[in-house]
């Protein structure tokens, strides 16, 4: 067996449906697929159970641990060379596998992975926090780029890839609460193995469906930035500080309304801003609404991120208290 495509799974059995679906489908067939069902309380084996016959698919359950965990748990179990990892909020296009398997016999990567586009049948709220993950206007159109922080490639792990290897080498994924793969992608490029990005190795990645979810998503994120630079403290950026720098900005701007004179005329760059957002929105998706929409996820995505640095400053920094790096309970 090549390819093993480890998935773990967290009350999504509908949405893994979606995946092992979009799995029966590719043109590269030397792979199996292990399914790690994260100590959910819907169960996913009657979904498993119906793909026997099409797919090489084991089925496991554990107590909850967490993603990182819950894929070291099926890596361990898996018979490939090599590893994927894919979000079951994710599906792939039929020539995904052989896009991948094309690029790592050509280049020789040790670890790999590739962008995450929208379908077209997502719903409005997903396309604009698509938009809002995307747009060179909050995240600087990064993800999903050959462009990286500091030029370099981070595999994330809703679409990314290991030699048997690398897992090894390295033991997977940290026991951390948020941004596991970030931290992973770290140390496997800090042991010199051959990371890429495959641009054509894209997934369909739901994200989340309110904005309520996005903003503890990303809110998390901003949390897991300061972990991780405590754990690597040369990856931490400028550019980490942004959503921050934005919040704080915010915050002031709207004080000063209230209370100065012509405190107005600081909220005017924040209004210029989110009429360039929606404009790209708008455009984008040929809607007034969704260009509206893709403000307010943007709004969300800046102010959450933000919030959850700045707390981690104060709790990992300021108050020197241990990570919250032990999972009791959460989404995979």
């Amino acid at each position: 067996m090549k390819y093993s495509i480890v998935v773990a799974v967290y009350n999504r059995p509908d949405e893994l449906n979606e995946l092992l679906e979009s799995l029966t489908q590719q043109t590269f067939t030397d792979f199996e697929v292990i399914i790690v069902e994260d100590g959910s309380s819907v169960s996913s084996q009657d979904v498993c159970s119906a793909y026997t016959s099409q797919l090489q698919i084991h089925y496991y359950a554990k107590e909850n641990s967490g993603p990182g965990p819950a894929r070291n748990y099926g890596c361990r179990r898996a018979s490939g060379d090599y590893f994927l990892f894919i979000d079951s909020d994710c599906t792939v296009p039929p020539t995904y596998l052989s896009v991948i398997d094309s690029a790592v016999a050509k280049h020789g990567l040790d670890a790999f992975g590739g962008p995450d586009r929208e379908h077209e049948k997502f719903s409005p709220i997903q396309k604009a926090i698509s938009f809002a993950m995307t747009s060179i206007l909050t995240t600087g159109g990064i993800r999903g780029s050959k462009v990286r922080v500091g030029g370099v490639f981070h595999p994330r792990s809703f679409n990314m890839g290991i030699s048997r290897d690398v897992f090894n080498e390295t033991d997977g994924f940290a026991r951390m609460r948020f941004g596991e793969d970030v931290e992973f992608s770290i140390r496997i490029l800090t042991l010199g193995f051959n990371v890429q990005l495959i641009p054509d190795a894209w997934v369909y990645h739901k994200r989340r469906t309110d904005f309520k979810k996005f903003f503890t998503q990303v809110h998390n994120s901003g949390i897991a930035r300061i972990n991780i630079s405590l754990r690597h403290p040369a990856t931490l950026k400028i550019t980490h500080f942004f959503p921050a720098a934005f919040l704080l900005y915010f915050c002031f701007a709207l004080v000063d309304t209230l209370v100065a004179p012509y405190g107005w005329v600081t909220l005017i760059p924040l209004a210029l801003y989110k009429l360039a957002l929606f404009l790209q929105g708008a455009l984008q998706y040929r809607s007034i609404t969704l260009g509206v929409g893709c403000v307010a996820a943007s709004f969300v995505q800046l102010v959450g991120y933000g919030s959850g640095f700045i707390r981690g400053i104060i709790w990992r920094v300021i108050l020197n208290k241990p990570e919250q790096g032990v999972i009791e309970k959460t989404l995979c």
